[in-house]
């Protein structure tokens, strides 16, 4: 009897939290909490994970996924007009510390010490 089943991809909400880097607002400039992580395992481009509520929290069930590249566009969840706009123009200032991160080219401090604060 064959008890392993084979592993199967999983969501990033499910699989790979402990991996990515939680940027409060007082650092970001952004009214929100974000994520961004390494590539690791995952299949697709980089994102940003971000917190629908505003301040400090990191709540997964209250978020939306912001895609970096060609240019920051929502994939996933919802986010108010003005603040998706507030996030893409983070994003477009930063996206070559994230990419970098993203790629595995840069650590955690590099990443922090190299984003722009809106």
């Amino acid at each position: 009897m064959n008890i392993h089943q084979p592993r199967q991809e999983t969501p990033l909400e499910e699989n790979d939290l402990f991996e990515m880097a939680n940027l409060y607002p007082k650092h970001t400039g952004l009214p929100m909490t974000v994520w961004v992580s390494h590539r690791g395992r995952t299949r697709h481009d980089p994102g940003v994970k971000v917190c629908r509520l505003r301040g400090d929290r990191m709540d997964i069930d209250e978020t939306a996924v912001v895609g970096i590249r060609p240019h920051p566009t929502l994939i996933e969840g919802w986010l108010d007009g003005a603040d998706l706009k507030l996030v893409q123009k983070w994003i477009s200032l930063n996206s070559d510390v994230l990419i970098g991160f993203w790629n595995g080219e840069i650590d955690t401090v590099d990443m922090v010490q190299g984003l722009k604060k809106l």
